[in-house]
């Protein structure tokens, strides 16, 4: 490489597993930005669909929710048919894709889910300083964090951690036609049931270290 390539870490995360706090620590200890539900917003505005939409199918796979909701709305809103073709699923999902290509070439950063990893290793060649984590957990200590942070019962967590994992997995499938839970996908996999949260982010800053990659 002629020049120093972008930094691109993407993590695939369990609910429950902490991704998203594991994710913020690494941004804030490499000094790069971390992008979760922010990348809705910005699709968003780019796109200029409305972010509910992007909200509604986010991590779902086809939520033809969408679809029907535009088509009520059309005849009081006064808007071309195309509108409801504009929030299809699909679409959605291609808007979110070429939003992450475009912070990926734009910046080093860190990417929460959202099938980035895929999205991504497609235009390698292009993404040369791509990292691909998961992060995952066994069951009880899926449902303790989640109780924790979500400041919920055991039950409600429980059925939390069953429901978005699955919608996950579907949503990954969907979109990629792949196994979201196949290690295969990815460079690093981590348990954090085995050790906390800070230590998964010095784990993986040491990891980049190793493969000579720089922010």
């Amino acid at each position: 490489m002629n020049e120093k390539s972008n930094l691109i870490i993407t993590i695939g995360r369990q609910y429950g597993s902490g991704g998203r706090i594991v994710g913020k620590a690494l941004a804030e200890e490499l000094g790069i930005h971390f992008y979760d539900e922010e990348i809705l917003t910005i699709t968003s505005e780019q796109s200029a669909v409305g972010e509910v939409f992007f909200r509604l199918a986010d991590e779902k796979a086809g939520n033809n929710l969408l679809y029907r909701i535009v088509s009520g709305l059309k005849p009081q809103l006064g808007r071309p048919s195309t509108d409801a073709d504009i929030v299809k699923p699909e679409n959605l999902f291609r808007f979110q894709s070429q939003v992450i290509k475009e912070l990926a070439k734009e910046e080093s950063c860190i990417i929460a889910g959202r099938c980035a990893d895929y999205i991504l290793s497609r235009d390698e060649e292009n993404v040369p300083g791509l990292v691909k984590i998961f992060v995952y957990a066994d069951t009880p200590t899926l449902v303790q964090r989640t109780m924790e942070v979500d400041k919920v019962d055991e039950k409600e967590a429980a059925k939390r951690v069953k429901k978005i994992n699955k919608e996950r997995k579907e949503y990954y499938r969907y979109y990629t036609g792949e196994n979201w839970e196949d290690w295969n996908n990815y460079d690093l996999i981590i348990n954090t049931s085995r050790i906390d949260l800070e230590q998964t982010a010095r784990l993986i800053k040491d990891y980049i270290k190793l493969r000579g990659i720089e922010a």
